[in-house]
């Protein structure tokens, strides 16, 4: 079976979030079950540099949204790749999606547009030698791929059958909404510019274009695909999921097990295995040493790596850091944002130097070595589809403090009583996403590292255990495309 993927990002050529992670690790997962990947990516810098020398030109549009484009085939850090080169579009250095002042490209709806038609081309077999089954699509910026084909395939692909159509939402917080004003730039009929098919409250809704026509639909955790549904956490798009609830399905993401290895993970001072765990303490040292925390092994070192804005509950954190130390926890934080954010977590860490720190920015060694030597991470989120810091921390001995919502629901077992007497607990849950709930979760964690370390070695072991690549989740995926691809051909 043959499919396209669409996105946006794809580590390790390019990454701003899990996205890039997800692309980049199903390919490698899905090889094994009969399905070829190849993924269609935009010309950022990035990309074009991490092409083999072998790429080759496989079609040219001489004004393609407003200038000419090349689409190129070849492969990067063994990915097979598509690669739409429109440097008019894409040309950019720095975030795919913001400007140097942090604000949204004023193109973005063409940039992405022309990526979904580029796909589309090839879905109805403009590549002559490869022509995919299924499309699969990710976030807004593929979700005009099934709008394409519906409104323009029959007539582009000379009536031949459609490939099928996969929709992977992967946060519905972002929508690609846009001002009506693009419309024409699209290159779709005015007809579709209709409460049926694009128009979004007066404005262009791409997400919606791909919720509205994409065969399936399915989001990153089975919990999350029940949260989108509801009036609360739906964001505006609750009833249209529930109309098309009968495609929708939830299946939770993995993580690349070779790059996410504590026993061969060369970003690690001290590697280790769960059987010996006692190589993580010179991991913790050098966490202490560059963030200048005060050792101290009678406290928890607690990390958190994440975006810094209320959607990951930053702002329960920032606001309260005096009672988190109070708890006896430590806390080093990476990540950026919100700029409110940082600063109010930046004054946390003056007043408490010994406790708290914070490294602004992106890193993706320090992630790692967070992970392998901070005794918990905390994601206490309010809305979370699946996460992946969590499958790291488990991965890494790295005990998850997680809020009950979405993909953290899914995949972190919470060691109340009954799941210590059990022996299945693989972290901490808190359902009452405030303060104090957050706060109760830490003293419980401070508690089992001080006073239970038997129950706190056997949560890290048993995290350590846990199913956390991609096998499950990727059968999952092929049984949905096969799916898909029967009905196809059964119309």
């Amino acid at each position: 079976m043959k499919v396209l993927s669409v996105a946006s990002e794809m580590f390790p050529m390019l990454k701003t979030g899990g996205l890039a992670d997800v692309a980049g690790a199903l390919p490698g997962a899905l090889a094994p079950l009969g399905v070829q990947v190849r993924t269609l990516l935009p010309g950022h810098p990035k990309v074009l540099a991490a092409l083999d020398a072998g790429a080759k030109v496989v079609a040219e549009w001489p004004l393609w949204f407003g200038g000419p484009a090349r689409l190129l085939a070849g492969a990067a850090a063994g990915l097979d790749l598509l690669v739409l080169d429109a440097p008019h579009l894409h040309d950019r250095a720095g975030n795919p999606y913001l400007d140097a002042n942090g604000r949204d490209w004023p193109d973005n709806a063409q940039r992405y547009a022309a990526l979904a038609h580029a796909a589309a081309r090839i879905g109805w077999g403009e590549l002559k030698t490869w022509k995919p089954d299924v499309l699969h699509v990710h976030d807004w910026q593929g979700a005009l791929v099934p709008a394409y084909l519906h409104y323009l395939g029959n007539g582009g692909n000379g009536g031949k059958k459609q490939p099928a159509t996969v929709l992977t939402i992967h946060n519905l917080a972002f929508q690609g909404q846009f001002n009506a004003a693009v419309w024409p730039q699209l290159g779709l009929p005015d007809e579709a510019f209709s409460m049926h098919g694009l128009e979004y409250f007066g404005d262009v809704g791409f997400l919606k274009a791909g919720i509205q026509f994409a065969d399936a639909i399915t989001t990153v955790s089975p919990t999350y695909a029940h949260e989108i549904r509801t009036h609360r956490d739906g964001m505006g798009m609750d009833a249209m999921l529930r109309w098309r609830q009968a495609a929708v399905s939830g299946i939770v993401n993995g993580i690349d097990t070779e790059v996410w290895n504590p026993a061969t993970d060369a970003l690690l001072p001290a590697r280790y295995g769960a059987q010996d765990l006692a190589p993580r303490l010179a991991n913790k040292r050098e966490i202490e040493k560059r963030f200048g925390l005060t050792a101290d092994d009678s406290s928890p070192l607690i990390c958190m790596i994440s975006r810094l804005t209320e959607q990951k509950g930053i702002d329960l954190v920032a606001q309260h850091i005096d009672a988190i130390v109070a708890t006896g926890a430590r806390l080093a934080i990476l990540g950026s944002g919100d700029a409110g954010l940082e600063a109010a977590l930046r004054a946390g860490a003056q007043t408490h130097p010994q406790r708290v720190a914070l490294r602004i920015g992106y890193d993706e060694p320090l992630s790692h070595l967070l992970q392998g030597g901070s005794d918990a991470i905390l994601v206490p989120s309010r809305f979370e589809p699946c996460g992946l810091t969590q499958l790291y921390g488990l991965r890494y001995g790295c005990v998850p403090i997680v809020a009950r919502v979405g993909g953290l629901a899914d995949t972190v077992i919470d060691a109340n009583d009954a799941a210590l007497k059990a022996g299945v607990g693989t972290g901490i849950q808190f359902a009452d996403v405030t303060a104090e709930g957050l706060l109760e979760a830490l003293r419980r964690a401070v508690q089992l590292f001080r006073h239970q370390p038997a129950d706190w070695l056997r949560i890290q072991r048993n995290g350590m255990a846990a199913d956390v690549g991609w096998r499950s989740s990727a059968a999952e995926y092929a049984a949905l495309y096969a799916r898909l691809v029967a009905k196809e051909s059964h119309k």
